[in-house]
C-alpha cells in the first residue's frame, strides 16, 4: 500500500502562513521525507509538456545523442547514457538529459573551470527545438516554489535550533547551482539503445532496478509526478504495475511505495540540509523500481520523470548550528541501504563541493557490495 505524503498549498507558501508543523511532519525524524505542494500555477500543463518530450529525445539517432554528451562536465550537462556506474558496471537502465533552467552559462569563468561538474554550460538539441523552452519553464517553476519553501524552512528552524544561520531562503533564491535531470527509464528487459558492448538486459525486475537506493546529497530536490509511456510509440499510458516508481525507507527502516499526487510538485531534502539544520530535517533513502513485465500486457513500458536539484555554490561550508553535536546529526535517518553520512561529511565546515566528491566515490564503492534485504 502506498504511503501518503504531507501536502501544503502553494498559496500558503506565498502568503507566509506558518508551515512549521507541516515541515517537521514531513522532513523531521518521524516523517516520510517528502512534502507535496498543491496549487502551483499551470503545474500539470508545465510538467506534462516537458515530460512528453523525453521519449522523442531518448530515441534520437545515436550520433545526435553522442553530440549532446559533455565529457568535460563528467556528463553533468546534456545527454548521458551508460556513463554513470553502479559499482564497476555502466548503468544502461536510464538515459538522462541534464540542464540548468536558470541560465545557459552559470557562475563565473573561474567557477566553470574549478567546478565543471557543478556549473557547466547547457547543451540543447537543435533536432528538438521545443525542448529548451519546455524544460526551462519547468525548472524555473520548480526553483521558484522551492525558494519559497526554503524561506519557511528558515522560519521553522530559527526559533527551534539555537545557532541556526543557514539562510536557505536567500541562498536558494540567489543560487545558479540548479540542475534539472529529464529521465527516461528504459523498459526492464527491453533492448535499450545501448552500445554493442553493453551487458545483456535482465528480464526480472530488481528492487531498485531503475535507480538504486540513495540519499540526495544536496539541499533540495523538486520532483514531478511520473509518466509511463509505451516505449515503441511514446503514447502515455496508465501505470501498469502499482508497485513501480518511487520507494522510500521510512523512519522505522521499512521500505514503502510513494505515489506523488498528479496535481502536486514534491520536494525532498538532501543530506546538506540535514547537516545545516543540526539533524532536525532528515534526508530519506529512496530508489525507483521498474514495471514487472508480467503486468505490462506485452508492452515495453518506460517511465519518465524530471527531478530538479537546487543547491548552493560549491564553496558553501557545511556547518552545523552552533551547539549541535555531530553524533546527533549522523544518527538521523540511518539506513543500511546507503553509505553512512559520516564517511562522506568528514568535518564541520567541509565545502559542499568536497562533500559531493566524497559522496560520488562512496556510492560507486557502495554499489559493489551485496544489497541488503528489503526493509533493512
Amino acid at each position: 500500500m502506498s504511503k501518503q505524503v504531507v501536502v501544503v498549498e502553494y498559496s500558503d507558501l506565498k502568503n507566509d502562513a506558518d508551515l512549521s508543523d507541516k515541515i517537521l511532519e514531513a522532513w523531521g525524524d518521524g516523517g516520510l521525507g517528502i512534502i507535496a505542494i498543491r496549487g502551483v500555477p499551470d503545474w500539470l500543463q508545465t510538467y506534462s509538456a516537458a515530460l512528453r518530450l523525453s521519449h522523442s529525445l531518448a530515441h534520437l539517432p545515436e550520433n545526435t545523442l553522442k553530440a549532446l554528451e559533455d565529457e568535460g562536465s563528467l556528463y553533468n550537462a546534456g545527454w548521458s547514457h551508460g556513463k554513470e556506474k553502479l559499482g564497476d558496471k555502466p548503468d544502461f537502465a536510464k538515459g538522462s538529459f541534464y540542464f540548468n533552467p536558470l541560465t545557459d552559462l552559470p557562475g563565473s569563468e573561474d567557477d566553470r573551470q574549478k567546478f565543471p561538474w557543478a556549473m557547466p554550460r547547457n547543451r540543447w538539441p537543435s533536432e528538438l527545438p521545443e525542448l529548451e523552452d519546455a524544460l526551462k519553464k519547468l525548472g524555473c517553476t520548480m526553483h521558484e516554489a522551492v525558494s519559497n519553501l526554503a524561506r519557511h524552512v528558515d522560519r521553522c528552524m530559527e526559533p527551534l535550533v539555537p545557532g541556526y544561520a543557514a539562510e536557505l531562503g536567500r541562498v536558494v533564491r540567489d543560487t545558479e547551482k540548479c540542475k534539472g535531470r529529464l529521465l527516461y527509464y528504459f523498459p526492464p528487459g527491453a533492448a535499450a539503445p545501448a552500445p554493442a558492448s553493453a551487458p545483456p538486459a535482465k528480464t526480472q525486475v530488481q528492487e531498485d532496478g531503475w535507480i538504486g537506493w540513495h540519499n540526495d546529497s544536496g539541499f533540495f530536490t523538486a520532483l514531478t509526478p511520473d509518466l509511463f509511456v509505451d516505449d515503441a510509440t511514446g503514447e502515455v499510458i496508465d501505470k501498469p504495475d502499482p508497485e513501480a516508481g518511487l520507494w522510500v525507507v521510512t523512519r522505522d527502516g521499512t521500505a514503502a511505495h510513494v505515489d506523488i499526487p498528479r496535481d502536486c510538485m514534491c520536494v525532498q531534502v538532501g543530506e546538506c540540509t540535514q547537516v545545516v539544520s543540526g539533524g532536525w530535517l532528515v534526508a530519506t533513502p529512496h530508489c525507483v523500481r521498474g514495471c514487472r513485465p508480467a503486468l505490462t500486457g506485452g508492452r515495453q513500458v518506460a517511465r519518465v520523470s524530471c527531478p530538479c536539484f537546487i543547491d548552493t555554490h560549491p564553496t558553501f561550508p557545511l556547518t552545523m548550528p552552533e551547539g549541535s553535536q555531530r553524533e546527533a546529526v549522523l544518527a538521523r535517518g540511518l539506513s543500511t541501504k546507503v553509505p553512512p553520512l559520516g564517511d562522506r561529511w568528514t568535518h564541520d565546515g567541509q565545502t559542499f563541493g568536497d562533500f559531493l566528491g566524497e559522496s560520488f566515490q562512496r556510492y560507486y564503492d557502495w554499489a559493489t557490495t551485496a544489497a541488503p534485504p528489503l526493509g533493512a
